[in-house]
């Protein structure tokens, strides 16, 4: 899968992006979640371009989500 480093920058990432929500809100942090992983399966290792995809995976969640 992912090294310890890769893994903690993913999480970064995901808390950045997730800071405003509920860490019980499980549903937008999987939205957001899967996205960034998603991205860094298919290699992408900038900072900035996980963090826009993550922006990207939670602005297309549903408005309960936010």
């Amino acid at each position: 899968m992912f090294d310890q480093a890769k893994t903690a920058l993913l999480r970064a990432v995901l808390d950045e992006i997730c800071e405003s929500i509920s860490r019980s809100d499980t549903g937008a942090r999987t939205r957001v979640a899967s996205g960034i992983l998603e991205a860094a399966a298919n290699g992408e290792t900038s900072l900035e371009e996980l963090r826009r995809t993550g922006r990207e995976a939670l602005s297309s969640a549903p408005a309960m989500w936010r």
